[in-house]
């Protein structure tokens, strides 16, 4: 049976020659023009990006090499006993666009737990950071804190050929992604219990072994593995995926790149949003007197809202116009789980489902009247007892990992330049519109 790194080096060879024809046969065709608006508002929209990993379709949702969400999680194989796929699998899956097999996955469970040991200075540093620092910035200072052991910094220093850039980037990616759940759940046992870290158990798979380290029982093995597939990737253009993508285009290695995409992640425009979502849903349940409403009730309190001048959070997307079908599937899981489908503040957010897409659409200012991710993910965690707002863009970060990872080994692999667009002055635009001074 070929290893993961085999197989994927055979997927570089193959892909390679498509790459070079597109630039050498192809490489004046335009994909399209760029207009004022696109460039002073951070350039939605542009086509000038490329990712095989995933694409973000407005209608359908995120597609993970050429899959839905629930076409994923049909096809991986599964834990046993559990309804949910290895990350390990899906890692596969993001690395080669093949679908493993069970055996497939238990080579990268066994390469992973090889990999996992955290240097004892990444806690050293973790400690001496005052308590009440944002556990993103332990975590991206965790992360950066490795880099002395980067293999592709080596190599490159040692003066490796430009082709084989891919395969001491696959070995950085890999050893990051197998320690980044250990840091994570020791950054949040010492932060908010009192550092009382949960060593490993290495006979677990990453989702069981996380939930294990956070002290979480079952089911929350399960929300582990869902919530890391589900915020795993998002094509390239968002913060955290571009800047890891941008930072490795110098040919930075995966140790500052990814610790640079998790810095834009703890933005409250991208990452930060669920932790804000979380909390206006559990005042705005104060505020219906701490109980789940009437249809007709919620309605009037989302319009007043809305008039108020506020909006619904939670709620938009800035490619989508439908459910976001990572909010669909963290809501099956509700439905299904025990409890959680009684709790009232699921209760809540199950309403405004309901209830908050028709109010949008008839208030007229919303382009996309129906929920994302954020509108669901924080209730979950809430559920299980994992309470603190500052922590839940960690969780993304270990999530999302696993696609920026899975992208800038394919941008070694295939020799993409460093990323250097071109700026224009206000002058220039107001030339090119025509505006007189």
């Amino acid at each position: 049976m070929a290893t993961l790194k085999e197989t994927l080096f055979k997927k570089i060879q193959e892909h390679r020659p498509r790459t070079t024809r597109l630039v050498k046969e192809f490489g004046d065709v335009k994909l399209g023009d760029v207009t004022i608006a696109q460039a002073i508002g951070g350039a939605r929209g542009v086509k000038c990006l490329v990712t095989d990993i995933s694409y973000l379709d407005p209608m359908e949702g995120i597609r993970f090499r050429g899959m839905t969400i629930p076409e994923t999680f049909k096809a991986l194989p599964k834990v046993p006993g559990s309804e949910y796929p290895y990350v390990e699998g899906f890692w596969y899956l993001l690395l080669t666009g093949d679908v493993p097999t069970k055996a497939q996955v238990q080579e990268v469970v066994e390469d992973w737990k090889a990999r996992a040991q955290v240097p004892e200075y990444v806690f050293d540093v973790l400690r001496t950071m005052p308590r009440d620092t944002h556990p993103m910035t332990m975590f991206s200072a965790a992360i950066v804190s490795m880099q002395r052991e980067s293999i592709f910094a080596k190599k490159y220093a040692e003066g490796i050929s430009k082709m084989d850039y891919w395969d001491p980037m696959y070995e950085d990616c890999s050893t990051l992604m197998a320690r980044l759940p250990q840091i994570a759940a020791y950054i949040y046992r010492m932060k908010y219990k009192g550092d009382t870290p949960i060593a490993p158990n290495p006979d677990l798979d990453m989702g069981g072994n996380f939930a294990h380290m956070m002290g979480q029982d079952k089911p929350y093995d399960d929300v582990a593995r869902m919530y890391f597939i589900l915020h795993s990737d998002h094509e390239s253009g968002n913060v955290s995926a571009h800047t890891t993508h941008l930072v490795a285009s110098a040919l930075s290695d995966a140790y500052y790149s990814l610790s640079a995409g998790i810095n834009g992640l703890a933005g409250p425009l991208h990452g930060l949003a669920n932790q804000e979502v979380l909390g206006w849903t559990q005042d705005f349940m104060k505020k219906l007197g701490g109980e789940v409403p009437t249809k007709e009730g919620l309605e009037k309190a989302l319009w007043d809202t809305l008039n108020s001048g506020q909006v619904i959070p939670g709620y938009g997307h800035a490619v989508l116009r439908k459910t976001d079908p990572r909010y669909t599937a963290q809501r099956e899981f509700c439905l299904k789980t025990p409890g959680l489908k009684d709790y009232p503040l699921f209760q809540l957010v199950s309403m405004i489902f309901e209830v908050a897409p028709d109010v949008l659409q008839k208030h007229g200012k919303a382009k996309n009247p129906w929920p994302n991710v954020d509108a669901q993910s924080g209730v979950i965690q809430w559920y299980y007892g994992i309470t603190e707002y500052d922590f839940y863009t960690v969780l993304f970060g270990v999530g999302r990992a696993l696609g920026v990872l899975a992208n800038i080994t394919w941008d070694r692999a295939l020799g993409y330049a460093i990323e250097r667009p071109k700026s224009v002055t206000t002058d220039m635009l107001e030339e090119a519109a025509g505006i007189k001074k």
